[in-house]
């Protein structure tokens, strides 16, 4: 079976971060304007209150540097309109196709994300794609399909990172055919907290469902829809998880759930 690696990588656009407006941005530039606005307002009213002769040097040249800041103003709030109207709520100038994104050990820079797939035998790319996505993780199932026309391959296994898992994009493969290896992130602080995580659980297949760390079975007792997917709930009862040795290290609740996908 031949496998592949697939690894996103921001490319630095050539528009620079001044050239490039997001919600964030436009809205501290307006914060700042009004500001300045208020400052020379209140500079004006200064103004009103010295000597005629000074007053009257000082009025005309602020009202003017007041028009032209309420100028400058209608041009930031009409470009936040633009922005929001924005399908990605942002704005380049120059690449108009590159979005800002987080770069590892760099803070934020405006980029294209570059998705390489790499025949792991020969470290040839085999497929790859520019993509303004910050995140790999809508990423794989595309990825995965492009390089299994790359290489014609009627079996393939593709490797990636925990930055591209995405319960949807990995089914999208397995649909295909294309078996996938990538590492689930470790979102829970229970392990911080001392409490056991769900890995610590045994999932059942064939009986549908889950055996704690004290031995007990956690059946599946209901289901609901969570962002347009249908998640199984997994407990024991109340009086179970209540009487167990092993509660203080496993739940602060009445009894310990476990969620799971239903795919």
């Amino acid at each position: 079976m031949l496998s592949v690696a697939a690894d996103g990588s921001k490319f630095k656009a050539v528009n620079s971060k001044d050239r490039n407006d997001t919600r964030g941005i436009m809205k501290r530039r307006i914060a700042r304007m009004e500001k300045h606005i208020e400052r020379y307002l209140s500079l004006l009213d200064e103004a009103d209150n010295e000597e005629p002769t000074a007053r009257d040097m000082k009025v005309p040249e602020l009202k003017e540097k007041i028009a032209s800041l309420k100028v400058e103003m209608e041009r930031l709030r009409q470009r936040e309109r633009e922005v929001h109207a924005h399908p990605d709520k942002q704005i380049s100038e120059t690449d108009p196709d590159s979005r800002l994104m987080k770069k590892s050990g760099m803070g934020t820079q405006v980029s294209y994300n570059v998705q390489p797939v790499v025949d792991t035998e020969h470290r040839l790319i085999v497929a790859h794609e520019v993509t303004n996505e910050p995140s790999d993780r809508g990423q794989l199932s595309s990825m995965a399909e492009l390089a299994q026309q790359a290489v014609q391959a009627d079996e393939l296994t593709v490797l990636a990172d925990r930055g591209y898992y995405n319960g949807e994009e990995i089914r999208a493969c397995y649909l295909d055919g294309i078996k996938v290896l990538v590492p689930k992130p470790l979102t829970s602080n229970n392990k911080a907290a001392g409490l056991f995580d769900k890995q610590d659980f045994q999932y059942d297949r064939v009986a549908d469902q889950y055996k704690c760390p004290a031995g007990e079975i956690l059946t599946r007792r209901h289901s609901s829809i969570d962002k347009g997917m249908t998640m199984h709930f997994y407990y024991a009862s109340t009086r179970v998880c209540r009487d167990c040795k092993l509660k203080t290290k496993c739940t602060k609740g009445k009894e310990r759930r476990v969620r799971r996908w239903e795919h």
